[in-house]
Protein backbone atom coordinates (compact mmCIF):
# COMPACT_ATOMS: atom_id res chain seq x y z
CA UNK A 1 0.00 0.00 0.00
CA UNK A 2 2.90 2.37 0.80
CA UNK A 3 4.38 1.73 -2.64
CA UNK A 4 1.06 2.37 -4.35
CA UNK A 5 0.64 5.67 -2.49
CA UNK A 6 4.22 6.74 -3.35
CA UNK A 7 3.70 5.82 -7.02
CA UNK A 8 0.45 7.81 -7.10
CA UNK A 9 2.13 10.86 -5.51
CA UNK A 10 5.12 10.74 -7.92
CA UNK A 11 2.80 10.40 -10.95
CA UNK A 12 0.67 13.31 -9.76
CA UNK A 13 3.78 15.48 -9.27
CA UNK A 14 5.17 14.66 -12.72
CA UNK A 15 1.85 15.34 -14.46
CA UNK A 16 1.40 18.58 -12.54
CA UNK A 17 4.87 19.84 -13.44
CA UNK A 18 4.43 18.89 -17.09
CA UNK A 19 1.14 20.78 -17.32
CA UNK A 20 2.68 23.84 -15.67
CA UNK A 21 5.47 23.87 -18.25
CA UNK A 22 3.06 23.47 -21.17
CA UNK A 23 0.79 26.27 -19.96
CA UNK A 24 3.62 28.80 -19.50
CA UNK A 25 2.94 30.88 -22.60
CA UNK A 26 4.71 34.04 -21.44
CA UNK A 27 7.30 34.71 -24.13
CA UNK A 28 10.78 35.65 -23.05
CA UNK A 29 11.84 38.89 -24.73
CA UNK A 30 15.43 39.90 -25.08
CA UNK A 31 17.12 42.82 -26.80
CA UNK A 32 17.92 40.70 -29.89
CA UNK A 33 14.21 40.15 -30.56
CA UNK A 34 13.33 43.84 -30.53
CA UNK A 35 12.91 45.65 -33.82
CA UNK A 36 16.19 46.95 -35.17
CA UNK A 37 16.30 50.72 -35.61
CA UNK A 38 18.48 52.39 -38.25
CA UNK A 39 20.49 55.30 -36.86
CA UNK A 40 22.40 58.26 -38.29
CA UNK A 41 25.59 59.27 -36.45
CA UNK A 42 26.31 62.87 -35.41
CA UNK A 43 29.59 63.95 -33.79
CA UNK A 44 32.01 61.26 -32.59
CA UNK A 45 31.25 57.67 -33.61
CA UNK A 46 28.75 55.99 -31.31
CA UNK A 47 27.60 52.37 -31.37
CA UNK A 48 24.08 51.24 -30.49
CA UNK A 49 25.19 48.79 -27.80
CA UNK A 50 26.22 48.79 -24.13
CA UNK A 51 23.92 51.64 -23.14
CA UNK A 52 21.66 52.27 -20.18
CA UNK A 53 17.96 52.81 -20.75
CA UNK A 54 16.16 56.08 -20.24
CA UNK A 55 14.61 54.95 -16.95
CA UNK A 56 18.07 54.40 -15.46
CA UNK A 57 18.83 58.13 -15.79
CA UNK A 58 16.61 58.83 -12.78
CA UNK A 59 18.85 56.76 -10.51
CA UNK A 60 22.04 58.04 -12.13
CA UNK A 61 21.12 61.71 -11.59
CA UNK A 62 19.82 61.03 -8.05
CA UNK A 63 23.34 59.91 -7.10
CA UNK A 64 25.02 63.09 -8.41
CA UNK A 65 25.67 66.27 -6.46
CA UNK A 66 25.99 69.62 -8.27
CA UNK A 67 29.18 69.65 -10.36
CA UNK A 68 29.70 65.85 -10.14
CA UNK A 69 30.33 64.34 -13.57
CA UNK A 70 29.95 60.76 -14.83
CA UNK A 71 30.49 59.21 -18.27
CA UNK A 72 27.21 57.91 -19.71
CA UNK A 73 25.80 56.20 -22.77
CA UNK A 74 22.01 56.16 -22.84
CA UNK A 75 19.26 55.18 -25.28
CA UNK A 76 16.18 57.35 -24.95
CA UNK A 77 13.71 59.52 -26.87
CA UNK A 78 14.06 63.19 -27.80
CA UNK A 79 11.38 65.23 -25.99
CA UNK A 80 12.31 68.68 -27.26
CA UNK A 81 14.78 70.22 -29.73
CA UNK A 82 16.19 73.73 -30.13
CA UNK A 83 13.95 75.11 -32.88
CA UNK A 84 16.58 77.53 -34.17
CA UNK A 85 19.59 75.27 -34.81
CA UNK A 86 19.18 71.92 -33.07
CA UNK A 87 22.01 72.95 -30.73
CA UNK A 88 20.38 71.26 -27.71
CA UNK A 89 17.75 68.64 -26.96
CA UNK A 90 15.85 67.52 -23.89
CA UNK A 91 15.42 63.87 -22.95
CA UNK A 92 13.18 62.37 -20.24
CA UNK A 93 14.48 61.58 -16.76
CA UNK A 94 11.69 59.74 -15.01
CA UNK A 95 8.09 60.89 -15.34
CA UNK A 96 8.46 64.52 -14.33
CA UNK A 97 11.99 65.69 -15.18
CA UNK A 98 14.17 66.08 -18.21
CA UNK A 99 17.87 66.48 -18.93
CA UNK A 100 19.22 69.16 -21.26
CA UNK A 101 21.69 67.75 -23.76
CA UNK A 102 24.21 70.01 -25.48
CA UNK A 103 26.91 68.96 -27.90
CA UNK A 104 30.63 69.08 -27.15
CA UNK A 105 32.20 72.35 -28.31
CA UNK A 106 29.08 72.96 -30.47
CA UNK A 107 30.82 70.66 -32.95
CA UNK A 108 27.55 69.17 -34.20
CA UNK A 109 23.82 69.68 -33.92
CA UNK A 110 20.86 67.32 -34.25
CA UNK A 111 17.99 67.72 -36.71
CA UNK A 112 15.60 70.49 -35.66
CA UNK A 113 12.67 68.19 -36.43
CA UNK A 114 13.91 65.14 -34.48
CA UNK A 115 11.45 65.44 -31.58
CA UNK A 116 10.00 62.02 -30.74
CA UNK A 117 12.87 60.11 -32.38
CA UNK A 118 15.05 57.56 -30.61
CA UNK A 119 18.58 58.65 -29.74
CA UNK A 120 21.69 57.01 -28.29
CA UNK A 121 23.88 59.60 -26.57
CA UNK A 122 27.47 59.20 -25.44
CA UNK A 123 29.00 61.85 -23.20
CA UNK A 124 29.16 63.21 -19.68
CA UNK A 125 26.20 63.63 -17.33
CA UNK A 126 26.16 66.17 -14.51
CA UNK A 127 24.00 68.41 -12.32
CA UNK A 128 24.51 72.15 -12.50
CA UNK A 129 22.83 75.41 -11.58
CA UNK A 130 21.21 77.28 -14.48
CA UNK A 131 20.80 81.03 -14.08
CA UNK A 132 17.44 82.73 -14.65
CA UNK A 133 18.89 84.42 -17.74
CA UNK A 134 20.04 81.12 -19.30
CA UNK A 135 16.81 79.32 -18.36
CA UNK A 136 14.79 82.06 -20.07
CA UNK A 137 17.05 81.88 -23.14
CA UNK A 138 16.51 78.09 -23.36
CA UNK A 139 12.76 78.56 -22.95
CA UNK A 140 12.74 81.14 -25.77
CA UNK A 141 14.76 78.80 -28.05
CA UNK A 142 12.33 76.02 -27.20
CA UNK A 143 9.39 78.09 -28.44
CA UNK A 144 7.80 78.62 -25.01
CA UNK A 145 5.20 81.36 -24.60
CA UNK A 146 6.15 84.73 -23.09
CA UNK A 147 4.05 83.82 -20.05
CA UNK A 148 6.11 80.63 -19.50
CA UNK A 149 9.36 82.57 -19.99
CA UNK A 150 8.32 85.28 -17.50
CA UNK A 151 7.42 82.58 -14.93
CA UNK A 152 11.12 81.67 -14.64
CA UNK A 153 12.23 83.73 -11.64
CA UNK A 154 14.79 81.53 -9.82
CA UNK A 155 17.99 79.72 -10.66
CA UNK A 156 17.29 76.07 -11.45
CA UNK A 157 19.11 72.81 -10.72
CA UNK A 158 19.64 71.41 -14.19
CA UNK A 159 20.26 67.81 -15.17
CA UNK A 160 22.63 67.96 -18.13
CA UNK A 161 24.52 65.82 -20.59
CA UNK A 162 27.30 67.09 -22.85
CA UNK A 163 27.32 64.60 -25.71
CA UNK A 164 30.41 63.98 -27.78
CA UNK A 165 28.41 61.82 -30.17
CA UNK A 166 24.84 60.80 -30.89
CA UNK A 167 22.91 58.29 -32.95
CA UNK A 168 19.47 59.51 -34.05
CA UNK A 169 16.81 57.27 -35.50
CA UNK A 170 17.08 57.67 -39.28
CA UNK A 171 14.10 59.30 -40.99
CA UNK A 172 13.37 61.21 -44.18
CA UNK A 173 13.40 64.99 -44.09
CA UNK A 174 15.89 65.46 -41.25
CA UNK A 175 16.40 69.24 -40.96
CA UNK A 176 20.05 69.59 -39.89
CA UNK A 177 21.78 72.92 -39.25
CA UNK A 178 25.49 72.53 -39.94
CA UNK A 179 27.62 74.64 -37.58
CA UNK A 180 30.41 76.74 -39.03
CA UNK A 181 33.86 75.22 -38.54
CA UNK A 182 35.64 76.48 -35.43
CA UNK A 183 38.23 79.12 -36.19
CA UNK A 184 41.74 77.97 -35.49
CA UNK A 185 44.00 80.31 -33.57
CA UNK A 186 47.50 80.82 -34.88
Amino acid sequence: MKHLFALFFITLTIVGCRDAQENDETPAVNEDQLEEVAFTNYGDDVTADSYIKSGDLTYLFSQLKPNDTVKVKVRTVINEVCAKKGCWIEVPVGDDQSARVTFKDYGFFLPKNSQGKEVVLSGKAFKSVTSVEDARHYAMDGGKSQEEIDAITEDQITLSIVADGALVETYEGADVFVPAPAEESE
